[in-house]
């Protein structure tokens, strides 16, 4: 195997000193231009590449940005991804992205990997019901954002959606269809964001003067496709099966309409589906589906400035009087109505 190319082979191959590269790496200006053609000519000729991470860390200051969100099998968490990226890329930043899976002990492992790499700062949508992994990782003194995720406290900054009123929106559409009795497809109930579209979706049924018993909730253990497919067949199995079904993401609602049509249910004239977060593939669906559309790319973006911003305080490098202020986001959500929710009853 062949070994890397250090800066002493550099120095060595051009005849001055370790220094001297370090100069023409990084303050060209301070060395003579003959002795700078020299020390560049024996970086090509030896094909040095820099390390640029331990410039990072002898500087403290890294080009990497973390990313760990719940599920990137979910596109509405690729557009947080993409909303991120965008605007770390024009602060000249990279992003590491990672994958929980909603799973408590692999969010807790990629946030000791970010922890080991001193990435600048992380963006980070919870697994862990209990708070413990974040907690663990704030002693680490890295900033990081809450993606998708109200902060409790003062520590930290967030950026969410509201989603009791994305619940209400979604009811409160099927209510109006003439709706009375609704199923919610919930995914796993230690979520925030699964608990706040079911507190939106008894508002709304308070609304119209129908109590907690006119939501019957099928929880689920994953927000994937072939969780909704599970979640479809016990719904077909209920011996006084609703007229409609709320799904706490697109994900779901997609499997549950997977199953309906494969039982011969007729969408959305047996049974109307609206779902949640308005992915691509929800107006491409074979019944193109009504969501509670989120402004993903718009929330990613917004959680890394944030985030840059925080960084730039710390550093030194925003001037300015005052200190960064840790701030809640709450973004608004959009009803978008499609033919899954469109019968008339």
């Amino acid at each position: 195997m062949a070994q890397s190319v250090g800066i002493k082979d550099v120095a060595r191959a051009a005849g001055v000193s370790v220094g001297t590269v370090s100069n023409v790496i990084n303050r060209p200006d301070s060395v003579a231009s003959e002795t700078r053609a020299r020390v560049l000519s024996a970086i090509d000729r030896l094909g040095y590449v820099r390390s640029e991470s331990a410039r990072q860390l002898r500087a403290g200051r890294s080009r990497i940005m973390g990313l760990l969100v719940l599920d990137m099998g979910n596109p509405f968490f690729v557009d947080v991804a993409r909303g991120a990226e965008r605007a770390a890329r024009d602060a000249g930043l990279g992003v590491m992205v990672c994958n929980s899976a909603q799973n408590a002990a692999e969010e807790a492992d990629y946030l000791s990997l970010f922890a080991e790499q001193r990435v600048r700062g992380v963006l980070l949508t919870p697994a862990d019901a209990t708070g413990r992994n974040i907690a663990a990782f704030r002693r680490h003194g890295i900033p990081f954002v809450l993606v998708d995720r109200v902060a409790e406290g003062a520590t930290e900054c967030s950026v969410s959606v509201d989603d009791v009123a994305g619940g209400a929106l979604a009811v409160r559409h099927l209510v109006d269809a003439g709706h009375r009795s609704i199923a919610y497809v919930s995914g796993p109930p230690g979520l925030n964001q699964v608990r706040d579209r079911r507190t939106g979706a008894l508002n709304a049924l308070a609304e119209a003067g129908l109590g907690p018993d006119a939501l019957r909730e099928l929880p689920t253990e994953r927000l994937d496709v072939a969780a909704g497919r599970d979640a479809g067949a016990r719904l077909l199995g209920l011996a006084d099966r609703p007229t409609a079904v709320f799904c706490a993401n697109d994900l779901l609602a997609l499997g549950v309409l997977q199953a309906l049509y494969a039982a011969g249910v007729t969408v959305p004239d047996d049974l109307a589906i609206v779902g949640y977060d308005d992915i691509e593939f929800a107006a491409a669906a074979a019944v193109p589906l009504t969501s509670v559309r989120q402004p993903a790319v718009t929330m990613g973006a917004l959680a890394a400035e944030l985030l840059l911003e925080e960084t730039e305080y710390e550093s030194g490098d925003r001037t300015g009087p005052g200190v960064h202020e840790h701030r809640r986001v709450v973004l608004q959500p959009e009803l978008v109505v499609r033919r899954s929710s469109l019968a008339a009853r």
